[in-house]
């Protein structure tokens, strides 16, 4: 038995010592992998699990900064609300507090029992959106009751500080101030300014230190900073009551009034009819005015997608006075003479004859005064709007001078304005005619503004520069930058760009505006005591002989020192006869009469002596521009140009050779148009041996 035993106990005695060798090697190991956690990753690992012993972070909203009219009215602001968002977990751990809590919600929120049943049924959430943009007004009671030893038990309520872009003045200057939201500005002001307007956001948050002391940090947002403008919201006023009042008498497509402080071009106003409401830039009522009936527009909103929703919005925001453009007419003239009095390619004196149109390469071109205008100096030619005298100066011009002129005013051009909206510089180049494409014809009918495009802005600013002694300005809303203090960041100073033309050249033009009104076509516009220049312009609408119009009239006041540039475009007056209207000179009239004193502006006191009757005033005629053959195209940039573009997908067809097409022409009258003065055959006696396009009868 004793051997046995021993035996027993000797292979025992080995397994065993196997086994406190394998325990043995896995202690190593274990005491190893312990070593190597604590020594080499314990930095690594306290760093994760202070990390995790964040209990709280949350983003302290910065305010985007205000928007003020030039007198200080706010025209924008931020404001703040909150978010009240319930944590049921938490609220229903304890009877006693789930009952204070939803006490305190229905007094201090107006909350339901149904409400908060229905937001607490999730017993296992955090998170609950209870109820959105409540104001400080009424989020302050309750936080001052949580404070209290009876709202101590108040539990699971989170109040979630944001800020809301407020518009007191809701459609008002709507296009300027464009809208904003948590993505930042979207169009006018609100866009142009994002980055000076928009602040950074602060940081509330709490940490566990090494020793597990809690700490709590907070980084203070920074504010944007305010835009003090240009923009006069009682000017605005006065421009959009005159308007709803013209629209409610005779409707159109569209009435846009551009209205600027010419010795800066500062914008003072901007409308279109067209309005909607900043504070809720998104409402889809806002652009029913896009379809033609009521049940049209509501068949698109019962079946409307995202892309057709936000294109029809576009259309609403959409900036006509920056973003369209628009053969101008006769508005154009202005600057065929300004410039041709400069490069002293013609004197005021100099006598110009129309009998009543130019054959211009194999085209003949009308007057809008098909008899003849006859003999007059080029004061009498710009008030009489007589597109004949205008295609002589311009051939006396030549492509090069011409265009010389257009690119100096800016024509074809971006103006650089402040404000978002206007076309790409490539685009704007392709809608005028260039030197190398001012062919006989396109220099002919480019004199009288017909098949060049422009913008209001454009055309604007370049009419600044002309009264305001040649000096081309880059137009602009901006007038400083501001902290919440008031203290002034930035000055934003008038950009001078050019001149234009001298001041001696910038008087006479005016003088010769002044004749426009008192005793030319823009007679409409004149107002009793006041000394105001201007000049209509009526430009026919794509495609030529639909009988649409686009109807305006640029003026200012007071001729000898102007203060104030109006620029009215009447888009497709809802007449009869839209070529006889002269909707923007009464309309710029009726402007004036309020706008001008508010605007400081008072009447000479002189007696007015201008046509006064009217059987007297001499209206421009819409006239077709060409007798016989029609070009294939008479408009630059052709498809390429949104104007014609545009036209084309309103189902407008091309030009068909030989079809009498309808001209810009100015402003009124009842007068027919003599079609059969310019038969083809007319125009055979003429000659022109010299080539210079201007028939050699006419000098």
């Amino acid at each position: 038995m004793a051997d046995k035993f021993r035996s027993f106990s000797n292979k025992m005695k080995s397994k065993l010592l196997g086994v406190l060798a394998a325990f043995l090697a896995l202690f190593v190991v274990l005491t190893g992998r312990i070593v190597y956690l604590n020594v080499v990753k314990g930095a690594e690992y306290k760093e994760a699990t202070m990390s995790g012993l964040n209990y709280e972070s949350k983003s302290i909203p910065y305010r985007r900064g205000d928007i003020y009219d030039v007198n200080g009215t706010l025209m924008a602001t931020s404001k703040l609300v909150y978010d009240i968002t319930l944590e049921p977990k938490n609220i229903l751990e304890f009877d006693y507090k789930a009952e204070a809590t939803r006490e305190a919600l229905k007094e201090y929120f107006g909350f339901t029992d149904a409400q908060l049943n229905s937001l607490l049924e999730d017993e296992e959430s955090y998170y609950e959106m209870a109820k959105k943009g409540v104001s400080y007004e009424e989020v302050k009671p309750f936080k001052d009751f949580c404070e209290t030893n009876e709202g101590a038990d108040v539990v699971g309520v989170k109040l979630i500080e944001r800020y809301i872009r407020v518009y007191p003045n809701n459609e008002l200057c709507c296009h300027l101030l464009g809208s904003a939201s948590n993505s930042g500005g979207e169009k006018g002001v609100e866009e142009g300014y994002d980055d000076v307007l928009n602040g950074t956001n602060g940081r509330e948050y709490s940490y566990y230190d090494a020793k597990l002391g809690k700490t709590n940090v907070m980084e203070s947002p920074v504010n944007g900073y305010n835009v003090i403008t240009s923009m006069d919201a009682n000017a605005q006023k006065i421009i959009q009551a005159q308007v709803e009042k013209h629209l409610a008498k005779e409707g159109a497509k569209n009435v846009s009034v551009l209205v600027m402080e010419p010795n800066t071009c500062r914008v003072i106003a901007l409308y279109n009819s067209h309005q909607y409401d900043p504070n809720d830039a998104y409402d889809i009522e806002a652009c029913a005015y896009q379809f033609e009936t009521p049940e049209a527009f509501a068949a698109f909103k019962a079946s409307h997608t995202d892309a057709q929703e936000r294109d029809a919005l576009e259309g609403v925001w959409r900036n006509f006075a920056l973003a369209d453009n628009f053969e101008p007419g006769s508005t154009y003239k202005t600057f065929t003479i300004s410039g041709a009095l400069e490069d002293d390619v013609i004197k005021p004196t100099d006598s110009f004859v129309c009998d009543g149109g130019q054959l211009v390469g194999n085209y003949n071109i009308n007057c809008h005064y098909t008899a003849g205008h006859g003999a007059q100096d080029v004061g009498t030619a710009l008030a009489n709007s007589c597109n004949d005298a205008m295609m002589q100066i311009s051939a006396l011009e030549g492509a090069k001078v011409f265009d010389k002129y257009q690119q100096l005013f800016g024509f074809g051009q971006r103006t650089g304005i402040d404000i978002p909206g206007e076309m790409d510089s490539e685009s704007l180049s392709t809608i005028i005619y260039h030197e190398d494409t001012l062919n006989e014809t396109e220099l002919a009918t480019s004199s009288f503004g017909q098949g060049v495009s422009v913008t209001m802005i454009e055309l604007g600013t370049a009419f600044c520069s002309v009264v305001n002694g040649g000096y081309y300005y880059r137009p602009s809303v901006g007038v400083r930058v501001e902290d919440e203090n008031g203290n002034v960041i930035d000055n934003l100073d008038p950009v001078l760009v050019r001149r234009t033309l001298s001041a001696e050249v910038s008087d006479e033009v005016k003088k010769d505006l002044l004749q426009v009104v008192e005793s030319g076509t823009g007679s409409r516009a004149a107002v009793e005591g006041y000394t105001i220049g201007g000049k209509t312009g009526t430009a026919e609408k794509l495609p030529r002989g639909n009988g649409k119009y686009l109807i305006s009239f640029i003026g200012f006041a007071p001729v000898e020192n102007p203060q104030v540039v109006v620029y009215v475009v009447v888009d497709e007056p809802d007449v009869e006869d839209q070529s006889s209207s002269a909707a923007a000179s009464y309309l710029f009239a009726d402007i004036a009469k309020e706008l001008f004193p508010y605007l400081n502006i008072y009447r000479d006191g002189e007696e007015y002596t201008g046509v006064k009757n009217e059987g007297e005033i001499i209206d421009e005629l819409a006239t077709p521009i060409y007798s016989g053959e029609v070009p294939e195209n008479d408009v630059a940039g052709g498809e390429d140009n949104q104007y014609v573009r545009e036209a084309m997908e309103e189902g407008a067809s091309e030009p068909v050779e030989g079809e009498t097409q309808e001209t810009e022409g100015d402003s009124g009258g009842e007068e027919e148009y003599e079609e059969e003065y310019y038969e083809e055959e007319n125009y055979e006696e003429f000659t022109d041996e010299d080539g210079d396009g201007v028939p050699d009868e006419w000098g």
